[in-house]
């Protein structure tokens, strides 16, 4: 899992190098995620890497009645992940990233729970890794990473120091 988290890291350097551009303008996430997804593409040779991907061959993804997340992508509040490294056709769903601004403000606990049920190995979709990125104007400031369905302490603290090693986080 590290060489996946040292990816990540890859690709929120390199999104910073090229893109910083975007929180000056003061650009919405969608098209930060967008770009940031554009950097992650170059680190998993061989996979696909897309945003908010809807589908696994033709079943559109869901998760199952009277789970905490909303699937209605009409409200912007869907079970999609933000960037998904997958596989189109077939279950291979290796890792989902989820992006916020850090000048937004609303509660972190959609995401954090949208990253539990992503991650869940009791869905049928499930991916193996879950990274949630707050994104400043010039490092990270927050990162957690998810595995099995749950909020990996360890792992979080291992990537926190590896983009802190890279210049792209704050310590904790």
């Amino acid at each position: 899992m590290q060489a996946e988290l040292n990816k990540v890291v890859a690709a929120v350097r390199d999104f910073y190098a090229n893109d910083k551009f975007l929180f000056e303008k003061d650009i919405g996430e969608r098209a930060i995620t967008h770009r940031f997804a554009v950097y992650l593409e170059r680190q998993f040779s061989g996979w696909a890497v897309d945003c908010n991907y809807d589908r696994l061959g033709e079943r559109t993804l869901h998760l199952p009645h009277g789970t905490i997340i909303s699937t209605d992508d009409h409200l912007g509040k869907s079970i999609y992940p933000d960037v998904a490294v997958h596989q189109r056709e077939i279950p291979n769903n290796l890792l989902t990233v989820e992006i916020r601004k850090a000048s937004n403000h609303t509660a972190l606990d959609h995401d954090q729970h949208k990253l539990m049920a992503l991650t869940d190995p009791h869905v049928w979709f499930a991916y193996e890794i879950g990274v949630l990125l707050v994104l400043d104007r010039d490092r990270v400031t927050l990162s957690e990473v998810y595995f099995g369905g749950k909020l990996d302490a360890s792992r979080s603290l291992w990537l926190a120091a590896r983009l802190v090693e890279a210049g792209l986080g704050m310590p904790r």
